[in-house]
């Protein structure tokens, strides 16, 4: 038979029952969609880490008390250092030489008004000026403040969106002045708008030179520092080498004791993201593999009764010349196309769902021309798997025995 041949036969005995083809295609609708939906989600969230929720420079990384931590047994440890405070930082920064550039960050939560209006719980970052170029922070009005403002303890302030539209809606707000928990600075900049993850706003910020949160606030805050390290990406072992053995010896650590301080790079962030997010996805594509598994097997049964429903069909076709690879090719293209249809309507439900989820939660999605091949991918070859033993079924029909049947 001829390929044209045998795909109009397929498409005739599809189309001749309807309901029952969409029926039998369920299982391989939501198992796509469901993959679609997951993946996507799951991309969405390991390209947002990737870019965003963590944007040192690669080889830029953090020194700190806590770290990343994984268990309770580390947050106990980490509880035990001490906080790194700014003679520490000063002591880094004059022994250290495997590094390019040292910033520094500390923290606070107030409260932001301007006149009338208010906006609660706002992240209050005191950094040094370089932290800009550390942490890839980019302006989009004014500008950052510069590091003789910072060791002036300017009252300036570089703003998030959220600050912005909550305070001064639709308005440029360089050159005005904000009160943070009553005292007065002024804005010199406005950051670009970053979004949100796990409903945590990256908008809602304001950052201040270092010095002057420390005379607002107190001088006994944890302080995180920047390092650039000497020689790039390469150069980031020897520069936390450095690093660690500078801190040992300022806290005259045991050499058999764990050490004062932890690091965070860009790569460590991501790694401990990915094994988070493999684990949830194994999980949900493992729940997801068990409609595709219904609905292969759903697939194999339907074939199965249509091989019954037209054993004389396929004895004719035997009779008047027809080989049986023919006869195995039209049941196995029969399932194949029952998938593939699946698939496709699978994979346009799936980027509906990514759509609504990216426009109405804090999820960010991304679904991308790989997955949606994936997933075309993924429901031929359940089509193909369930149609094997039915057309291998239908391709033995003893010729004579089939014309006879009723």
């Amino acid at each position: 038979m001829l390929n044209g041949e045998l795909f109009r036969v397929a498409w005739r005995a599809i189309s001749a029952h309807k309901l029952r083809s969409f029926l039998t295609l369920l299982g391989v609708i939501i198992g796509v969609m469901t993959v679609i939906a997951v993946v996507s989600v799951i991309s969405g969230l390991n390209n947002y880490v990737a870019t965003k929720l963590f944007s040192l420079s690669p080889d830029v990384y953090t020194i700190e008390r806590f770290g990343i931590i994984t268990s309770r047994e580390e947050f106990l440890d980490a509880l035990k250092r001490k906080r790194i405070q700014k003679s520490d930082l000063e002591a880094y920064r004059r022994l250290a030489k495997h590094a390019v550039a040292v910033g520094a960050r500390s923290g606070t939560t107030r409260s932001v008004r301007s006149g009338n209006r208010r906006l609660s719980d706002v992240q209050i970052a005191g950094v040094t000026a370089n932290v800009a170029e550390l942490s890839n922070l980019d302006v989009d009005l004014g500008r950052f403040f510069t590091e003789s403002e910072n060791e002036r303890r300017s009252f300036a302030a570089v703003i998030g969106t959220e600050v912005r539209d909550e305070l001064w809606p639709r308005l440029d707000p360089v050159g005005r002045t904000i009160s943070i928990d009553g005292i007065p600075f002024r804005v010199i900049g406005l950051l670009v708008k970053q979004g949100s993850v796990f409903g945590q706003s990256q908008d809602n910020v304001v950052y201040v030179p270092r010095e002057a949160l420390a005379k607002a606030w107190g001088t006994r805050r944890n302080i995180s520092i920047y390092v650039k390290a000497r020689g790039g990406v390469e150069g980031i072992p020897a520069s936390m080498d450095e690093a660690r053995a500078i801190f040992r010896a300022l806290r005259k650590t045991a050499a058999s004791a764990p050490d004062p301080v932890s690091f965070v790079t860009a790569e460590a962030i991501q790694v401990v993201w990915r094994s988070i997010s493999a684990g949830a996805f194994a999980l949900l594509a493992f729940i997801s593999s068990i409609s595709l598994v219904v609905g292969a097997i759903v697939i194999a049964n339907i074939m199965l009764v249509s091989v019954v429903e037209r054993t004389k069909e396929i004895g004719i076709r035997l009779a008047i010349g027809a080989r049986k690879r023919d006869i195995r090719r039209q049941f196995l293209l029969e399932a194949t196309l029952l998938a593939l249809g699946g698939g496709a309507v699978g994979v346009l439900l799936g980027w509906v769902i990514s759509s609504l989820i990216n426009a109405f939660t804090p999820l960010p999605t991304l679904v991308s021309p790989t997955l949606v091949t994936a997933g075309l991918l993924l429901a031929t070859l359940t089509g193909l798997v369930a149609g094997v033993f039915p057309a291998v079924k239908a391709s033995r029909l003893p010729p004579i025995e089939a014309l006879r049947y009723e």
